[in-house]
């Protein structure tokens, strides 16, 4: 006679999580904590059939955004649907804590344009009264609120930046009195259980009308600073989105400095050009090699932005387009007609980058010309004997601004994406759940890994896909009591069948605050999702109440609180 438990999968085989060999055995959890690994355990309360299917640790997603979803919707879809039980936010510097009162809208306005939410969706979810101001009140805002997975916050350089310097943060570097007020913040954030901290020196990462978001403006030594404050913490990660003066050799100055591991966003096929993606791997491999822990994070899947021309975010790097960033509706109208700028944005096409991306771009809908939809520009652009700026131009002014496009921008080249995944120095990133939720969708890149990368493409193992997804994002960001399979850790489960795990083609939803648009993915072959101990999802659908008592937690510092 064996032991009682509250959950019981039976029948599965277990991958643990640390790329150790698959093996055949149950798994049983207790007061949401694995209790028991093997054969014939006992009886639970809950018994879980899992014949033929994989019980993995519940997967880690390291780079989200779900700082201001999390407050319109407890479930963070769609992460748990592609067995996502674990989320960080506040990458790339974002973040909406610490926040003044008087800054909000200003807040809102920099996740608007840099993460392209709705402003109207961000008002309306958040709502008019904000139960927090600083970051510790934030984590307890978000633990009270409850989440049906858990969530690690970083502080974010930008809110940290605008609540000490207030519009300024756009525009200069800070005093030294101004730094320490940013130290004794991020100090603080750390003791009440950041995860790490995260800044940007991205040129994509433009803010509202046009300006910087506030942590590209910094100082180096500002930066420094920051950082700094994890060393003399002694945990947390630093999570840097790179840009000119903040890249290899600047990690490897500050980790050295600071003894902390620094992650960064993201190393991708096609940046920088040719083989860029090989130095890149080459330089961490030297690094690691003297114990400096600077991990590239990559990601499985092409990086593929939708845009509207009422919204260009992946061309808003591009001096061209300041005047389009700080101009209104019928400004950006003006913009797009007039001559002399479509000639000096066919031009640029000649310099390569983001300009010359027409052959891999396909108009996904087109209003006044439904017949357009999914055809290739630069093919359309030929048959009509038009440049291909123009006529991405004409059909979006024809349609007042609301024919989207798609761009494939990085991540094409396929067996460069396999090597980035083969490669023992990397980590998976980027999935930027949360955030651009009507451009893009890659929530989802965790089924995708299994499906592409392991059952069609045998790049990958299960045992090394599944490392991939939980111990290793754990151990770089210090989640210390999840991403393995093993007595005493939490009860986050994955479970999936592997000869049909996979994600769907993209669709279109209009379910966020307000009505305002995003792209989801299904999740095909998700057997059920466990959350410390609890059953969240099972054969695709919700088991736990969206309204009602909830089992995710919030990390502070990387452990259940």
């Amino acid at each position: 006679m064996g032991e009682h438990f509250d959950l019981l999968i039976r029948g599965g085989t277990l991958i643990d999580g640390t790329g150790a060999p698959r093996r055949e055995a149950d798994l049983a959890i207790r007061d949401g904590r694995i209790a028991a690994l093997g054969t014939n355990l006992g009886d639970a309360d809950r018994v879980l059939e899992v014949d033929g299917c994989v019980v993995a640790p519940g997967f880690v997603d390291i780079h989200t955004h779900y700082d201001a979803q999390i407050f319109w919707d407890r479930m963070l879809t769609i992460s748990p649907w592609h067995g996502v039980t674990s989320v960080v936010m506040g990458n790339c510097g974002f973040g909406i804590a610490p926040t003044r009162p008087a800054d909000r809208d200003l807040i809102l306005r920099t996740l608007e344009n840099v993460e392209g939410m709705s402003l109207e969706a961000l008002h309306a979810g958040v709502g008019e009264v904000w139960p927090f101001e600083t970051f510790p009140e934030y984590l307890d805002a978000i633990q009270a609120h409850g989440a049906a997975i858990n969530l690690g916050a970083l502080v974010g350089h930008t809110p940290v930046r605008m609540y000490v310097m207030g519009e300024e943060s756009t525009e200069r570097e800070a005093t030294p009195d101004e730094i320490d007020q940013m130290e004794r913040i991020v100090t603080e954030a750390l003791a009440a259980g950041a995860i790490g901290f995260a800044t940007s020196k991205s040129p994509t990462h433009v803010g509202y009308a046009g300006r910087p978001v506030p942590s590209r403006v910094a100082s180096h030594e500002e930066i420094e600073r920051l950082a700094g404050c994890l060393g003399a913490a002694g945990h947390g990660v630093m999570q840097a989105t790179v840009g000119r003066g903040l890249f290899l050799n600047e990690f490897a100055e500050i980790q050295k400095r600071i003894g902390r591991p620094i992650s960064w966003t993201a190393l991708l096929t096609g940046m920088g050009g040719g083989d860029f993606h090989r130095h890149a791997l080459e330089t961490s491999e030297k690094l690691h090699a003297q114990g400096i822990e600077v991990i590239p994070q990559v990601s499985c899947r092409p990086l593929n932005f939708e845009f509207q021309w009422k919204a260009p975010f992946p061309f808003e790097s591009m001096s061209l387009f300041k005047p389009v960033s700080e101009a209104d509706f019928e400004g950006k109208k003006r913009i797009y007609a007039d001559p002399e700028f479509r000639r000096a944005f066919a031009e640029r096409r000649e310099g390569g980058g983001i300009a010359a991306g027409w052959e891999r771009t396909v108009i996904s809908s087109c209003p006044t010309e439904p017949a357009l939809d999914e055809r290739n520009v630069m093919e359309v652009a030929e048959e009509r004997g038009v440049d291909p700026v123009d006529l991405v131009l004409d059909l979006g002014l024809a349609s007042n601004l609301e024919a989207r496009f798609r761009m494939a921008v990085m991540n094409t080249d396929e067996d460069a994406v396999g090597e980035l995944l083969q490669h023992p120095g990397i980590m998976l990133g980027l999935s930027d759940a949360g955030a651009h939720a009507s451009q893009l969708c890659d929530a989802c890149f965790s089924t995708d890994l299994l499906s592409r990368w392991v059952r069609e493409k045998e790049v990958l193992s299960l045992e090394q896909a599944v490392r991939l997804l939980t111990s290793r994002s754990a151990d770089v960001f210090g989640i210390t009591d999840r991403g393995r399979l093993a007595e005493g850790l939490a009860g986050d489960v994955a479970v999936f069948d592997p000869e049909t795990v996979g994600c769907s083609p993209l669709r279109r939803v209009r379910d966020l605050p307000g009505g305002a648009d995003r792209l989801v993915a299904d999740a095909e072959g998700m057997r059920a999702v466990v959350v410390n101990g609890v059953i969240i999802r099972e054969d695709g659908v919700d088991r736990v109440d969206p309204d009602g008592a909830l089992p995710g937690r919030v990390l502070r510092g990387g452990q259940m609180s």
